[in-house]
């Protein structure tokens, strides 16, 4: 008959187990939350509660210009277009643009694109890989009104 090694479990293993496993799920959590903190931007604003304070005025403002906006991505074309109307539906007298796309969870990949305008269409080239983006858009009217609206957009391949 072949001779059998016996495996006793004893305190120390089991110390050794413990340990180890707790760890591993430390590590992991430490890893992941450096990672948390160093990829997201985090602030939106400096001071929100100062932010707030004009929030309405702003608001009314924008509502008061009438303004509709169109975005759309041609990944084909490689072109970032953005169509602003007014109530009438006719091209909005946009003074001035300010457009930063990026990722909704980091910062590194953050652009901010030069437009054109082509019979009342703002067109930019643009690259973007396949997903979700986001777009901080900032127009102005002549008369200085901001319009301001934040845009999810979604590339496919």
């Amino acid at each position: 008959m072949p001779e059998t090694t016996e495996f006793r479990i004893t305190g120390r293993k089991v110390l050794l187990f413990t340990v180890g496993a707790f760890g591993v799920i430390i590590a992991v959590n430490l890893v992941m939350a450096y990672k948390a903190v160093s990829t997201f931007p985090g602030l939106e604003v400096k001071n929100s509660y100062v932010a707030s304070q004009g929030f309405d005025a702003r608001r009314d403002a924008q509502i008061g210009l009438g303004w509709q906006l169109a975005a759309d991505y041609d990944p084909k074309a490689k072109e970032l277009r953005l169509n602003f109307t007014d109530e009438q539906g006719f091209p909005a007298e946009v003074m001035g643009l300010s457009v930063m796309v990026g990722r909704a969870t980091i910062a590194l990949d953050d652009t901010r694109p030069e437009f054109t305008c082509d019979a009342g269409v703002f067109v930019a080239p643009l690259v973007l890989p396949e997903g979700k983006w986001m777009m901080q858009i900032e127009a102005f009217s002549a008369n200085g009104t901001a319009f301001r609206q934040r845009i999810d957009l979604m590339v496919k391949g």
